[in-house]
């Protein structure tokens, strides 16, 4: 049996035994609960999406699978739907990433660190907003995406994390204590990311901008800017023509190819295969540089392990930084070596000679 090959003929089968029989009849026979983040729609209704997927599997290939043998997430059961042709839908909506608490602690910081109700115009406006931002697929929404009651229920959130609020906050996350940490220690820099994610949505930049292939940071990997950013960020050191001005110029100058961090040169190292290769990092983060020209000062050439130390977590060091830190630790590690061999040279001159010294 190949998982997840059916088709939509012994889809629909499932679809009718579960109206014939029931849901709780139709789940109960199968072994399977109820959906609690996907359902597949069709005709106007609602099935429970994992359950539907592995009856399927009945007429296909002799037997339903069982609930333990597959995930009824995006990677097996939706998946497998979507690509019969099905339409899938979201139970329940994901949780909010870090793009859209800094949008919404935007708007509790102005409002002097208290929640906003559902008809204020300012959470209105941002509920318009947040569907707009590249971040969540479609098929992750339902019909209650960032409504404004959500909205201001994440305002409030925020609000009572407060310091100065005295009574018990409301349910939130970790991240919104994080984004509103971020805020009291740096409101005008976040202000600015907030901004930028902003006009970038508004002009379109942020919502034509595609994940790239390596985009595995999450929620934390590139605090404070965010998601969106972030891939703004990596879109400025990847063109192509930029990087190689910047490659050009310091082979000019006389100069060598290596990174500005470690001093790794890929031709020194890889011969033939590493010449002319080297990563290029923007200096200044979006939030710091702004949407302005890039210059050449602006870019870095540095290895790609340093390149991606660079971007673990903010504040991201410049390549002087890291190379500070890298002979840091490079120098502790030599001490910590001489340390270690003294003694056992103290004890050698301390041992009694041997042959013809020795004297009766």
């Amino acid at each position: 049996m190949r998982k997840g090959a059916i088709t939509p003929g012994s889809i629909l089968k499932a679809i009718a035994e579960y109206d014939q029989l029931g849901r709780d009849e139709f789940l109960a026979k199968y072994g399977f609960a109820a959906a609690l983040s996907y359902v597949v729609v069709h005709e106007g209704r609602d099935y429970d999406s994992k359950a539907i997927a592995g009856v399927a599997h009945q007429w296909d290939h002799g037997r339903p699978l069982r609930p333990d043998e597959f995930s009824g997430g995006k990677d097996h059961a939706v998946a497998w739907l979507e690509r019969a042709g099905f339409q899938v839908k979201a139970v329940r909506n994901p949780d909010w990433a870090r793009d859209e608490i800094i949008l919404a602690c935007q708007l509790v910081m102005e409002n002097g660190w208290k929640g906003l109700d559902a008809q204020d115009a300012r959470v209105v406006e941002l509920s318009a907003l947040l569907p707009l931002l590249p971040i969540h697929a479609e098929a992750e929404r339902n019909e209650k995406f960032r409504n404004p009651n959500g909205v201001a229920r994440k305002t409030f959130d925020i609000a009572t994390r407060h310091p100065a609020y005295q009574g018990k906050p409301t349910k939130g996350g970790a991240l919104d204590v994080a984004v509103l940490e971020e805020f009291l220690a740096r409101p005008e820099e976040m202000t600015e990311v907030a901004t930028l994610i902003r006009q970038g949505t508004d002009t379109g930049e942020l919502q034509t901008l595609p994940p790239t292939d390596d985009e595995v940071f999450d929620d934390d990997y590139s605090a404070p800017e965010g998601r969106l950013l972030m891939r703004r960020h990596q879109a400025r050191e990847r063109n192509k023509s930029l990087r190689k001005k910047k490659i050009a110029s310091v082979i000019q100058r006389g100069g060598r190819l290596e990174c500005e961090a470690c001093g790794f040169d890929f031709e020194a190292v890889y011969g033939d295969r590493g010449a002319g290769y080297i990563e290029c990092h923007h200096v200044l983060p979006l939030h710091v540089a702004g949407e302005g020209q890039t210059k050449l000062s602006d870019l870095a050439l540095i290895c790609a392990n340093c390149h991606r130390m660079i971007h673990r977590r903010a504040p991201w060091p410049t390549p002087e930084e890291l190379r500070a830190s890298i002979e840091r630790k490079h120098a502790a590690d030599r001490r910590a070596a001489e340390t270690l061999a003294r003694p056992r040279r103290a004890a050698d001159e301390q041992m009694p000679s041997t042959g013809s010294d020795i004297h009766f």
